[in-house]
């Protein structure tokens, strides 16, 4: 039951197409469900001032270093304002994209140093220090748990063609999307215990059964799986993700 009600850090990752979206709507809408608080964000964003520098990042030619630094600097106001507050009052906190995105992106896309991506990472995300702990060692703040929505880079093209205008990184190649699926496959092999990969070339329902189940598993969800139950509304058995 502790389990149930301490702060829950999630993030989802994964290529744009590989069908994210819906699936956090969908778990939001459990976990509200069986009482929980849920705060639903995404990076770059999640504050007002987070929000005008994803707008830069997105549509703004800059370099690898330029663009990593307006990154970082809005994940520091996102942590501060939102994500630590939210974990400290116990709530679950859902997150459209974390730290592993900007090495898998800036990182393996953008072919960024990983040790600076590395540093950085190490300034902006210290655990807070918990009082009465002195000796306490601080550690980063990393999600609970990331489910990785894994899908090959022409699938997610085929998927958002004509869907929207295309931003900065969307009107990216294959070869760079390639190499951030690298990217999260490394990020992937080094905490395996943190991620949950997700085959998301697969209908939406099998990708959602997939979720809830992890859900179920860790205590999270204390609700049966279900195929009827675990089904956001308005998802067909046979749709493919696309956002």
């Amino acid at each position: 039951m502790s389990q149930l009600k301490r702060g829950l850090f999630i993030s989802f990752e994964g290529i744009d197409g590989a069908g994210k979206s819906t699936h956090i709507e969908g778990l939001a809408h459990l976990f509200s469900e069986q009482g929980r608080i849920v705060v639903q964000t995404r990076e770059p964003g999640g504050t007002p001032l987070a929000e005008r520098l994803r707008e830069l990042v997105l549509h703004e030619v800059m370099d690898p270093l330029t663009e990593a630094l307006l990154i970082f600097a809005a994940r520091r106001d996102h942590l501060v304002n939102v994500i630590e507050p939210a974990l400290a009052r116990g709530d679950v906190v859902l997150c459209d994209r974390f730290t592993d995105a900007t090495f898998a992106y800036q990182g393996a896309g953008r072919g960024f140093d990983l040790p600076t991506l590395s540093l950085l990472e190490e300034w902006v995300q210290p655990k807070p220090v918990v009082p009465g702990q002195a000796g306490q060692q601080p550690t980063l703040r990393q999600p609970d748990l990331t489910l990785w929505f894994d899908l090959p880079p022409e699938v997610a093209a085929k998927r958002l063609a004509d869907a929207r205008e295309a931003d900065r990184f969307e009107a990216e190649s294959l070869a760079f999307f390639e190499r951030v699926r690298t990217g999260y496959q490394a990020r992937f092999s080094a905490s395996p215990s943190r991620f949950v990969r997700i085959n998301a070339d697969q209908t939406k329902h099998l990708v959602w059964q997939h979720i809830t189940h992890q859900m179920v598993q860790r205590g999270w969800l204390a609700i049966m799986v279900n195929s009827a139950a675990f089904k956001p509304a308005g998802m067909r058995t046979d749709q493919r993700a696309s956002s």
